[in-house]
This record gives structure tokens, sequence and C-alpha cells, in this order.
């Protein structure tokens, strides 16, 4: 059974760290977990500082530990989360280093992040904290993007969720992640299975086999396996949709969580293929470039 008793959240004091904030203060809240809110500097200095607005770049002034929780604090209660059971924590050093230290030493069952913060990029781009925390992280990791709604975390919903499998250790564990997190808000789980190999278009007349046959043997035979394994779940977990797409990966993905209005894109971070996540090119990023609804990665 899938549980979170400790969800991380390492904020910047930005907007959109702040909006992560409120999602992790919603789940914080379905699942009684504790939650620890966690904000790195490279130094502290040793008298009163002040913490820089939002906008201002992190490095720019050292603050002191108590500026800085008391900031926190301030921060929770601006995401509607004063009630939830949270703890304020200011650590000094290399942002990334710290965080996924933090996630494994307590051990956190969760991470939650905006995809880019004070520097201002608006995409997540090689080099961000965010991505070094998702190449290294043991827990899943919820990142929410600029384009997410800015909820309370009164207001934060699940109801809908899209979930890509490719049948890779790390999907199969997504999936889990999904189907549980689609019962708990009594909502509906899209399972999406993208078939990349085969050409949209459909074939020219000289060609002197059927391809048409061919194809729709390959979706039949796609749309048989996705049936069968999540014919395996219990019914009563949540209301369960079975899509299968002919297009890239993160395409599809894209596309049917426009379609289906999700609230919350849930993946795998190594897919089939072996390759690292955030390698250059690959379904992940793209969907984390692109997703406008927070994306839930999930590790083997």
């Amino acid at each position: 059974m899938i549980e979170f008793k400790h969800i991380l959240c390492p904020i910047d004091f930005s907007e959109t760290s702040l909006r992560a904030l409120a999602y992790a203060a919603a789940v914080a809240t379905w699942y009684g977990a504790r939650l620890e809110v966690l904000h790195v500097v490279p130094a502290f200095e040793n008298g009163p500082g002040s913490v820089p607005a939002g906008g201002a770049s992190q490095t720019a002034t050292p603050v002191s530990r108590e500026d800085i929780i008391a900031e926190i604090r301030r921060s929770l209660e601006a995401a509607g989360a004063a009630a939830v059971d949270a703890t304020a924590h200011a650590q000094e050093g290399r942002a990334h280093e710290q965080i996924v230290g933090r996630a494994r030493a307590q051990p956190a069952d969760l991470l939650v992040m905006g995809t880019h913060g004070r520097s201002g990029f608006n995409r997540l781009l090689l080099g961000s904290v965010t991505e070094k925390v998702l190449r290294t992280a043991s827990c899943p990791v919820l990142t929410v993007p600029r384009a997410a709604p800015a909820l309370t975390s009164a207001a934060v919903t699940f109801n809908r969720i899209l979930c890509a499998i490719d049948y890779s250790a790390s999907a199969l564990r997504a999936l889990q992640y999904a189907l549980e997190l689609g019962r708990q808000a009594d909502g509906a789980v899209t399972v999406l299975y993208a078939l990349e190999y085969l050409d949209p278009e459909e074939p020219c007349e000289h060609v002197d086999f059927d391809i048409r046959a061919r194809r729709q043997h390959f979706i039949a035979h796609a749309r048989g396996r996705l049936h069968a394994l999540l014919s395996q779940e219990p019914v009563t977990r949540c209301r369960i949709e079975e899509v299968v797409a002919i297009d890239r990966a993160y395409r599809a993905v894209l596309h049917q969580a426009t379609a289906s209005k999700a609230d919350l894109i849930v993946m795998g971070a190594q897919g089939t293929a072996g390759l690292e996540l955030m390698l250059y090119g690959s379904n992940t990023q793209h969907v984390l470039r692109g997703a406008t609804c927070p994306v839930f990665t999930v590790h083997a």
C-alpha cells in the first residue's frame, strides 16, 4: 500500500515555489503526513537580515536562520496551510545537495518543487536545481510549473489524473501511485500508452503489403496488453480509462493532458530505453517542459 508520511517541499520564496507549497500542503492533509518546508541559502549571516523579495536573486544577500524560518511560516499561511502539521527548516549549502540529502536522511516519501525559481527561467533547463533533484532523488518528485493554477491547499484536487505507461519498472510503479491518488480523490485515471514506432500517416498505394492491417494488429495488441494489465487492478480503487495513441510519447501525453483537462500527470522517470532521467530529448524532459499541470515523477 502506498502511503505518504513525510513530505519535503523546498521553497525559494518565488511565486512558483509558493504555488508548489500549496500542493505539498494538500497532499499532506489528505494523508495526514508531516510536511517539512526547506529553504537553502549559500551561507547564513551572523546578524539579522531580510529575506529577499520575490524575483530577487537567491544568492543576493545572506540572511539569518531566524528570518528564514519566520518567512517560511508566513508562506505556509499564504498557501492556506497554517493548520497542516508542518515544520520549517533552513540550511546553508548547495541547494540540490541539501534538498536530496534532507530527503534521504528523513527519509521523505515525496518531494514537491516548482520547476523553476528565482533565476527567472520560463522552462526547465539543464543545470537547474529542480533538474538536479530529479536526477538524484530516490523518492517520487511532484513538480509544479508556473502554468499550474494558483490555488490554496484546500482548493487543490487531482480528480483527473493522466498516467503514461511504457511497461518499464518505473512506469509500473508510477501506475500504482496514479491509482492511489485517484482513489484518494475519488477521481478518474486515464492510462495512456503511445505507439511511437507507427507512422501516423496512411501508406502509399504502391506498397506491396497491407500496412493498414499491420497497423491495426499493433494497435489491437497494444490495447489488449493495456487492458490485461489494468484488469488486474481492484475495481474499487478508482475509475480507469484506457487510451492507446500513435505518436511520440511526450506529444501524446501533452495532447491527452490538454484534451482531458488533467489535474496531474504521473509518469516513470526512466523508460524502457534505460536512459537516465533528463537526458536531452527524453520523453520525461519534454513533458516536464511542456506540461501546464503538475507532474508526478516516479523512479524505479
